[in-house]
């Protein structure tokens, strides 16, 4: 028996050596037949690696929030709209390479829901990254001196899904609109993009502070098919068109 449970832990196989433990502990093993246990061991195997694929991705992520769907639906005071979160709980949105943008006040629940999002999206196997928008261009601007821009960017773009959190909070350097206008266009049509922001977007061109550049996310954002979020103690999905009228 011991011999079984170091062979299975030599070929790192944890999650069928843990439950073999679990049935030689509890003596179940004599109850099943060769295929239950096997079956029984199998799917032990299977969860186990989920599990640490979700906690790898996790951890990658680096998110502002350990959250997820389910306190999105439990917390009623904010007043999430449980249709909109169950339609964006099934990922269905990355895989067609649609971006969420998520805008309200401070404090309402923005980056909560885009962290709660990326953990789901972990949880379905996605590459997920997560930054605070400031900090990103930071990032940005020490590759550029690093001499490391490109590979920079297509590390960033090999993400399933990618979280720009507080955006607007300061207004955009010359380098910044063009490192920004990049990191939509690689994604364009291929991954998806949430971006929580206080700014409705029509402020955008304030922050942005180039009219050119400013109206490139927007035709990008508008030709994505967007779903656009207003957290406001009441959340809502408009159509994206009417949202930009």
């Amino acid at each position: 028996m011991q011999q079984i449970e170091s062979q299975l832990s030599t070929l790192r196989l944890h999650g069928m050596a843990q439950s073999w433990t679990a049935l030689l502990e509890t003596r179940k093993h004599h109850e099943l037949t060769l295929s239950e246990g096997l079956e029984l061991l199998l799917q032990a195997e299977t969860q186990d690696r989920e599990n640490r694929r979700f906690e790898r991705l996790r951890k990658n992520a680096r998110f502002r929030y350990q959250a997820s769907v389910e306190e999105l639906y439990s917390d009623a005071s904010r007043g999430f709209d449980k249709e909109l979160i169950s339609s964006l709980a099934t990922g269905d949105y990355i895989k067609k390479g649609v971006s969420v943008l998520v805008t309200g006040a401070s404090g309402c629940g923005k980056s909560f829901m885009a962290s709660a999002l990326g953990h789901q999206a972990c949880s379905q196997g996605y590459k997920v990254a997560y930054f605070n928008v400031q900090k990103l261009l930071l990032r940005t601007k020490m590759s550029r001196i690093e001499g490391t821009i490109i590979k920079f960017f297509e590390k960033l773009s090999k993400n399933n899904l990618l979280i720009l959190d507080d955006f607007g909070l300061t207004h955009l350097e010359q380098q910044q609109r063009l490192d920004l206008m990049e990191m939509i266009e690689d994604r364009h049509g291929l991954s998806s993009t949430i971006i929580a922001s206080q700014l409705p977007v029509a402020n955008w061109y304030e922050v942005i502070g180039e009219e050119t550049i400013a109206d490139y996310p927007n035709f990008i954002i508008m030709q994505s098919n967007t779903t656009v979020c207003v957290v406001n103690h009441q959340l809502s999905c408009p159509n994206s068109a009417n949202y930009f009228a």
